[in-house]
C-alpha cells in the first residue's frame, strides 16, 4: 500500500447507477496527490494534469462500504486500484432520496490505517436509482456536446491543449446546455427527476475533472461513464463495440421500462452508435438529438445517415434552442 509514500491516502467514488434489486458501484484508490482543479497558472496546471495521469494506486488493497442501514459490502481493489461493489441486494429505492440517489460510505478495511486525511478513514459515494417519477432517460456525450474538445482537430491537438494548458473554471459549456438538460431532468411535470447520464470515451483518469466542469456549470448531477486509461490507450479490437456504445446499451437492459433520449455530436461516430443502437431496441429510443460541428465532410456523412433512418427522430441541431424546440413540441419538457 505504499507506507512509505508520504502522501495522504484517498477513496474516490464515480457516480454509479443501480436498481431496486442491484447495488452497483465503483471508483478508485489512490494516494491524495493534492489536485488543484482551480489553478490558473501554466505550470500548475502542468503539473495538476501530470498528477492526474501519473497515480499511485492503492493495489489488491481490502475495502468497506456502509448503506444507510448499516450493512456492510466488501471488496478489494485491483493491480490499478480500481474497486467495483456488485450485488443482489432488496429494496434498495428505500435508502434513497427524492431524486433516486442512494448514499453509502467507503473506508479502508485495515482499521490501524492512519494516512488519511485527519486520520478520518471514511469517503462519501452516492448511486441513483432513477426515481418512480421518471418518464425517460437521457444519455449525452460530453466532448463537444456539452464542453467544447475539439475531437474533429486535426490529430486531436485541441483535445490535449485544452484539457492540460485550460483550467477547468475557464472551459465554457455550449451554450443553453446546463439549461436543456434540466428541463429534461424536470420533464413535463417539472418534477419527473428523469435520470441523466454523461458518457465519455475519456479515461477514468478525467473523473474528478469532469465531475467538477459539471457542477461547476450547473449541469443536473447524474452517473458519469468513462473507460479505463489502457482501453484509451489501445487501440480497440475490430469487433469491438465502443465503451459508450456498451454503456448505453447497459442502461436500456438495467431499466428495460425507461425510454432515452440519446444526446451526441456530430464530429465522431455518434450517429453510427445511435442508429445501431435504436435499431437494437425498437421503440426504446424517442429522440436522437446532434450538435454540428465545423466539419463539412463529416456533416455530410452525418446528415446522409440521418436522412436514410426513419424509425426514430434525429436532429442535426446548431444550438440547444433547436432541441428544447423540438422536446417541447414532443412533449418532453414543458
Amino acid at each position: 500500500m505504499g507506507w512509505f509514500s508520504k502522501d495522504p491516502l484517498q477513496i474516490i467514488a464515480f457516480h454509479s447507477y443501480g436498481s431496486n434489486s442491484h447495488f452497483f458501484a465503483r471508483g478508485r484508490a489512490l494516494e491524495d496527490e493534492s489536485i488543484d482543479l482551480m489553478r490558473k497558472n501554466i505550470f500548475s496546471m502542468v503539473i495538476n494534469t501530470y498528477k492526474t495521469f501519473e497515480t499511485d494506486e492503492i493495489k489488491n488493497t481490502k475495502l468497506n462500504l456502509k448503506l444507510p442501514n448499516n450493512k456492510i459490502l466488501k471488496a478489494v481493489t485491483d493491480n490499478n486500484g480500481y474497486y467495483k461493489f456488485d450485488t443482489s441486494l432488496e429494496d434498495l429505492k428505500s435508502l434513497t432520496n427524492e431524486e433516486g440517489w442512494l448514499q453509502f460510505e467507503l473506508s479502508y478495511d485495515d482499521v490501524n490505517i492512519n494516512r488519511t486525511i485527519q486520520n478520518q478513514n471514511r469517503f462519501p459515494g452516492e448511486m441513483l436509482i432513477p426515481s418512480k417519477k421518471a418518464v425517460f432517460g437521457v444519455a449525452s456525450d460530453i466532448d463537444d456536446t456539452i464542453l467544447h474538445t475539439g475531437v474533429v482537430s486535426t490529430l486531436k491537438w485541441r483535445v490535449i491543449y485544452n484539457t492540460v494548458f485550460k483550467n477547468v473554471k475557464r472551459r465554457l459549456p455550449l451554450e443553453g446546455a446546463a439549461e436543456f438538460y434540466h428541463l429534461l431532468h424536470q420533464g413535463i411535470t417539472g418534477d419527473n427527476a428523469n435520470p441523466i447520464f454523461y458518457v465519455s470515451h475519456s479515461p477514468w483518469n478525467l473523473y474528478r475533472y469532469l465531475e467538477f466542469f459539471l457542477k461547476q456549470n450547473n449541469f443536473p448531477k447524474g452517473p458519469i461513464l468513462l473507460r479505463s486509461f489502457s482501453d484509451f490507450l489501445n487501440r480497440k479490437r475490430l469487433k469491438d463495440k465502443p465503451q459508450k456504445q456498451k454503456e448505453i446499451v447497459n442502461l436500456l437492459k438495467t431499466y428495460p421500462d425507461l425510454p432515452f433520449i440519446l444526446i451526441g455530436d456530430s464530429g465522431e461516430k455518434d450517429i453510427d452508435i445511435y442508429i445501431e443502437i435504436a435499431k437494437a431496441f425498437p421503440k426504446r429510443i424517442l429522440a436522437i438529438y446532434l450538435r454540428s460541428v465545423k466539419h463539412k465532410k463529416k456533416m455530410i456523412r452525418v446528415k446522409t445517415l440521418a436522412d436514410s433512418y426513419n424509425e426514430v427522430p434525429i436532429l442535426l441541431v446548431k444550438d440547444s434552442n433547436e432541441a428544447k424546440a423540438h422536446a417541447k413540441k414532443s412533449g418532453f419538457i414543458v
